[in-house]
């Protein structure tokens, strides 16, 4: 079985593309639509081996839910990288100080999405 990853994403179409490139890379992918439901899927076991987080999520965004998981002794292990179509200046720097690990940029390159996230998996957040 594969590495369990979470993804924390509104948009459907992206969540679809996501899951679908990320199962053929032999990953399991669970997704959430909301950071509060993102919040309690991280929490479960087995718990996922890393979270695409989106930045922009409706209610409770994707940089507050990341330093709430960050703070949880059951979760903070879990790396958690940034998903946003808002590419602007100092984005990827305030993801990095809310403790994301890095930072994929939407729409996100089919060919490369997935060898991206491998590569992220061998990055574990410091205790």
């Amino acid at each position: 079985m594969g590495k369990k990853i979470l993804m924390v994403e509104d948009n459907e179409m992206n969540r679809e593309l996501a899951t679908d490139l990320l199962e053929l890379a032999g990953y399991e992918v669970v997704c959430a639509e909301t950071a509060e439901e993102g919040l309690k899927l991280a929490r479960e076991e087995p718990l996922p081996d890393l979270i695409l987080m989106d930045i922009s999520l409706p209610g409770m965004d994707g940089i507050e839910a990341a330093g709430i998981l960050n703070q949880d002794e059951k979760t903070k292990a879990i790396p958690i990288v940034g998903l946003s179509a808002h590419a602007m200046r100092g984005d990827e720097e305030k993801a990095l100080v809310a403790g994301l690990i890095g930072y994929i940029t939407k729409p996100i390159d089919t060919r490369g999405f997935a060898a991206d996230v491998g590569g992220f998996l061998g990055i574990k957040n410091e205790e």
